[in-house]
């Protein structure tokens, strides 16, 4: 659980990122730049379309802030509305603020395991008590050639399924084997999802001082 903790970080990083939205009535895709440093902060731009650009998220640790560029208006994301959904996706702003780790928040254990090494091991992921953490469980299922994250599947607290993400398209990324595709599925309405596809990726890469910042959220 602490290598699938870390596969995908590092102490700093830098993405682009196409992330492709599917709903019932609409569909959009974004061209993200990203930018993190741990798990406490991450600066997210829209690169494009081009009437979106500039559009701009901002987190560190418990706080999240919106960048609007078109009335150039910076505005912090209140509690009530840390469930809603971020930029329209399947993703709310609380799966940004709370970056839970598999080793550290959770009680883990397998529910199944793989016959050889084309099959899959299931964890099941209960959170602790005190964990920052709103689903009720987690199933993550990993492949027994690697041990590479491939699906997890979200319970509530009535342990009924809420969504699914599957990971998909292994292969090089930031100088690790890595999944390069993500697809957010609800559970209520299996046609919808958002799909994220990593374009760019590099691990550990030097970021300026006020890189985190709101004057830099504005620029």
């Amino acid at each position: 659980m602490r290598a699938t903790d870390d596969a995908m970080r590092g102490d700093s990083s830098e993405s682009r990122i196409t992330m492709r939205i599917k709903t019932e009535r609409w569909q959009r895709e974004l061209r993200l730049h990203v930018l993190s440093e741990g798990t406490e902060t991450a600066l997210v731009r829209i690169e494009a379309p081009a009437k979106e650009r500039g559009t701009a998220t901002l987190k560190v640790e418990q706080n999240i802030w919106n960048y609007l560029p078109k009335v150039d208006r910076t505005i912090k994301v209140p509690g009530s509305m840390m469930q809603a959904a971020w930029m329209g996706s399947h993703f709310t702003n609380d799966d940004l603020v709370h970056e839970s780790r598999y080793s550290e928040d959770f009680e883990c254990a397998y529910r199944e395991r793989p016959a050889d090494a084309s099959g899959h091991w299931l964890v099941r992921c209960i959170p602790l008590p005190d964990a920052p953490v709103v689903w009720g469980a987690i199933d993550a299922r990993f492949r027994a050639q690697d041990m590479l994250l491939d699906q997890a599947e979200y319970f509530d607290e009535r342990d009924r399924l809420v969504r699914t993400i599957r990971y998909e398209d292994f292969g090089p990324l930031g100088g690790r084997t890595l999944p390069r595709r993500l697809r957010v599925i609800p559970a209520d309405d299996a046609d919808e999802f958002t799909e994220i596809v990593y374009e760019e990726h590099a691990f550990n890469v030097d970021l300026p001082p006020g890189t985190f910042s709101l004057r830099s959220l504005r620029q």
